[in-house]
């Protein structure tokens, strides 16, 4: 393990302006797992750049802005748009070359839940089979007596608090589990399945609403290596990182007993990010390879409840949304899905206009709704610019 720049620890990681460097030097504060590209097989993606930077764009606030003062301004920390497959633009800010992974906080989610679409097509995963079937110690949790369909969907009557700052205890809890955070004075720190499994139930029947709760992800990795009997980090490069091309290895964060991190600790580089991006683009495929079932895809932008979504608290951001398999589709008519991590991580998925837009940053705040707002606004712009050229 590298020797993290001076002043910056497990306890202030993310804080701005450390989160600067370490969102992209994540491994020299946390065990990490490697997710192998094959170096022999890479996907070399078509470049037709077009000058997007001096663009300007409105948004929903009536105002016009440039495209690379709006990367600027939102602490962007590289930022790509694919158009019918080629780069049309890539931008690094000053202080990131892009040569090494970037973390992805929740597209990590995005990434678990196209994973599950490939075990589900194989015949090693049932959606509407109990957690506990898979993960037998759950029993008497939480995931004890909800499916697997119930996790991927964020439906899970879970008494648990997702909230990123501040002073919560269960919150803090399960970060130190995971190895994100050191333990307090005198705490041992845990391990992440110990904790998941410790997690009671809520008042509210599972399936009934949409509540946002990074734990059910973490079951997800854990449940999609105990059917498989392989670790997550080698199921990700064997079923997609490989046969999509990636140029470069990825890796997850881990925590002290190798339990993955799948609901935000994963790390990559942006190109690699957009050829993920390019893979649900285009029904799963990928450079003449079917990487992610084809129903599976089609499954995610078109299916959900949104009953659900309107009863959980993210409704405000996409009013006409939905999340279905760990992606959020926007409500656009078209069918635009995105992946979304915190401190601005993106993924935005269009395939009417075939449009990818990847954006990695280090905002200082974990979540600001109206910086959220701006971004679906610019992405969505960028979109239909470039699909009315075709």
């Amino acid at each position: 393990m590298n020797i993290p720049a001076e002043g910056t620890h497990l306890g202030n990681w993310r804080e701005t302006p450390n989160n600067r460097r370490t969102f992209h030097h994540v491994r020299e504060l946390i065990p990490t797992a490697n997710i192998h590209n094959n170096p022999s097989h890479i996907c070399v993606l078509e470049r037709d750049p077009i000058g997007l930077e001096k663009q300007m764009f409105s948004s929903h606030d009536g105002k016009s802005r440039r495209l690379d003062e709006v990367l600027t301004q939102s602490w962007t920390d590289a930022f790509l748009v694919m158009h019918q497959g080629s780069i049309v633009f890539e931008w690094y800010a000053p202080h990131y070359d892009g040569t090494e992974p970037h973390i992805l906080f929740s597209v990590s989610k995005s990434v678990t839940g196209a994973l599950t679409g490939v075990l589900i097509e194989q015949g090693r995963l049932d959606e509407d089979e109990a957690v506990s079937t898979y993960i037998p110690d759950a029993t008497g949790s939480a995931y004890g007596d909800c499916t697997l369909r119930h996790v991927l969907d964020m439906q899970v009557g879970l008494e648990f608090v997702e909230i990123y700052t501040g002073g919560n205890d269960q919150f803090n809890r399960y970060r130190t589990a995971t190895g994100w955070n050191p333990p307090g004075f005198g705490e041992a720190a845990g391990d992440l399945r110990s904790f998941l499994t410790s997690l009671g139930r809520s008042h509210t029947p599972h399936g009934s609403i949409f509540a946002y709760m990074s734990p059910n992800t973490d079951m997800l990795g854990l449940i999609l290596e105990a059917a498989s009997g392989e670790r997550l980090w080698d199921l990700i490069s064997r079923y997609i990182w490989r046969p999509m091309g990636a140029e470069s290895d990825a890796y997850i964060t881990v925590d002290g007993r190798g339990a993955p991190r799948a609901a935000g600790g994963i790390c990559v580089h942006l190109r690699d990010l957009a050829r993920l991006g390019q893979v649900m683009c285009n029904g799963g495929q990928f450079n003449g390879n079917q990487i992610i079932p084809a129903e599976w895809v089609r499954d995610t932008s078109t299916h959900g409840s949104y009953e659900a979504w309107q009863n959980g608290g993210f409704s405000n951001l996409l009013p006409a949304g939905r999340y279905r398999n760990q992606w959020y589709q926007t409500g656009n008519p078209e069918g635009v899905i995105c992946a979304i991590g915190i401190h601005g991580q993106w993924i935005y998925s269009d395939s009417a206009n075939e449009v990818v837009i990847v954006k990695q940053s280090s905002q200082p705040d974990p979540v600001d709704d109206a910086l959220d707002a701006l971004m679906l606004d610019l992405y969505g712009s960028i979109s239909d610019m470039l699909g009315s050229d075709q």
